[in-house]
C-alpha cells in the first residue's frame, strides 16, 4: 500500500469516473487502473464496483477510503510541520473564491503576494458556495473566500470585511435623479437578479425585502436573470432598470464615464459579510493567515467595521 494508491482511490470517489481521477492525478487512465488493482489485490477486496456508471463504492471500499483519507490527511501535517520551521512559506495553495469577489478582489491582492511569498503556487478555484464547501470538505481547497454563512460545525468562519452595496441605474430610472438611495424604497420586481446559486442574489432579495412581483407598470416588458454582473451591468448601460453591485466591483468602473450611474445608499447601508473560511482540522495555517493579511491590507478601513449597517446574509 502507497500513498499514491490512497491518493488514486480518493480521486475516483470524488470524481465517480477513473478517466477523471486520472485527469485530475496526472497520470493515464491504464496507469491509475493499474494501481488500483493491485491495491485490490493486496488487500483482498474489492473497493469499486465497476460495472456501474458512474462507477460505485462498494461498502468495503467506503470504509478503506475513508482511511486513506485520514492517512493522507496526516501525512500531510507532518509536511506542515515542517514547513513552520522554516523562514517562509512554499508548496501550493488552494483557494475558492465566488465569482462576485473574485474579479474585484484577486487583482488587489495578487502581486503584493506573490511578490512577499514567491515559494508558494497559488491556485484559485471560483465556485458557487455551495461547491467550494463540499471541496472543503473534501480537502480539495486550503481556504475559501465567500460571502454567505455555511453553519457547518466541521467549517471555521472569520470575518474579513464588510461590503457596501451601491445602486447602479440608467439614466432612464426614477433613482438617477437621486443623490442616494433609500434601501426601503427598492423593490425586488425592479432590480436585476443573477441566476439562482448565486448568494449575491439572494443578499439583493434581503435588500429589496421583497419576494412579491408587483405591477409597477413599468414600460419594460422585460424578465432576464444574470449569470455575471458584467451582464445585468450591460443592461444598465442600454438604459435598462437597476442592479445592486458590491463596491468592490465598482473600483474600475470610477475611471470611466460609467460612474454618472452609481448611487449610494442612505445610512443604514446594506452591506454583505465576506468570510474566510477553512476547515477546522485543515493545515496550512501560516497560509491562510498570509492571505488574510495581505487582503485586509488592501481594504479601505471603512469596510472593516459594520457600525451604521444593514448586514445581509
Amino acid at each position: 500500500m502507497t500513498l499514491t494508491q490512497y491518493s488514486y482511490i480518493i480521486a475516483i470517489d470524488n470524481y465517480k469516473s477513473f478517466a477523471s481521477a486520472a485527469n485530475h492525478c496526472f497520470v493515464t487512465q491504464p496507469t491509475l487502473s493499474m494501481q488500483i488493482k493491485k491495491l485490490e489485490d493486496e488487500l483482498g477486496t474489492v473497493i469499486f464496483d465497476r460495472s456501474k456508471q458512474p462507477v460505485e463504492v462498494t461498502e468495503i471500499g467506503k470504509k478503506i477510503i475513508e482511511q486513506a483519507r485520514v492517512v493522507l490527511k496526516e501525512h500531510e501535517r507532518i509536511l506542515d510541520l515542517i514547513d513552520q520551521e522554516k523562514s517562509e512559506l512554499s508548496g501550493k495553495f488552494k483557494i475558492g473564491i465566488i465569482p462576485t469577489i473574485a474579479p474585484y478582489l484577486i487583482p488587489l491582492f495578487l502581486l503584493n503576494f506573490i511578490n512577499k511569498y514567491p515559494k508558494v503556487e497559488l491556485v484559485f478555484d471560483e465556485l458557487q458556495t455551495d461547491q467550494i464547501i463540499h471541496k472543503l470538505l473534501k480537502d480539495e481547497l486550503d481556504t475559501a473566500i465567500i460571502a454567505s454563512p455555511t453553519f457547518r460545525k466541521e467549517l471555521i468562519e472569520k470575518p474579513l470585511y464588510y461590503e457596501p452595496f451601491v445602486a447602479y441605474v440608467s439614466s432612464n430610472h426614477k433613482f438617477y435623479q437621486s443623490k442616494k438611495v433609500d434601501s426601503k424604497m427598492l423593490n425586488v420586481e425592479d432590480v436585476w437578479l443573477l441566476k439562482e446559486g448565486h448568494c449575491l442574489r439572494d443578499h439583493v432579495i434581503q435588500v429589496c425585502n421583497s419576494l412579491e412581483r408587483k405591477n409597477t407598470g413599468s414600460l419594460v416588458q422585460l424578465s432576464f436573470e444574470g449569470g455575471t454582473l458584467d451582464t445585468l451591468m450591460k443592461l444598465v448601460d442600454n438604459n435598462f432598470g437597476m442592479t445592486l453591485l458590491p463596491y468592490l466591483a465598482t473600483i474600475e468602473i470610477n475611471k470611466t464615464e460609467k460612474m454618472k450611474y452609481i448611487r449610494e445608499f442612505k445610512t443604514p447601508i446594506p452591506k454583505r459579510v465576506v468570510n474566510i473560511i477553512y476547515h477546522r482540522a485543515h493545515l496550512k495555517k501560516q497560509f491562510i493567515s498570509a492571505l488574510e493579511s495581505e487582503v485586509l491590507s488592501i481594504i479601505p478601513k471603512t469596510m472593516l467595521k459594520k457600525e451604521n449597517s444593514i448586514i445581509v446574509s
